[in-house]
């Protein structure tokens, strides 16, 4: 996403959240306190990485457009034009989902 409002900064990416499930697979239709916060998302934007101790950048192992997982309780969840966002560390991120 090119046109993004927001560049987050050193080994940071913002990661736009599944969809939570709104039904169980046997069609029950769950109330928004039962729904499970996804943990699982894309990536639409990322910092230019984290600083090594002597200065040295080291990139980042994710881009934007990586589909990923994360940990239930990562990052900080914000509102960007009305659409939800996480905003959290590389170290957060479990995997990319191929």
């Amino acid at each position: 996403m090119a046109d993004f409002k927001i560049q987050p900064l050193g080994d940071r990416v913002i990661v736009q959240a599944d969809k939570a499930e709104e039904t169980t697979k046997g069609g029950i239709i769950l109330p928004d306190s039962a729904r499970e916060k996804p943990s699982q998302g894309k990536i639409v934007a990322a910092g230019a990485g984290a600083r090594s101790d002597s200065g040295e950048l080291i990139a980042l192992t994710v881009k934007v457009g990586d589909a990923v997982l994360y940990g239930k309780y990562s990052g900080t969840e914000v509102t960007i034009e009305g659409e939800e966002y996480m905003i959290m560390r590389e170290s957060d991120i479990f995997g990319i989902v191929k």
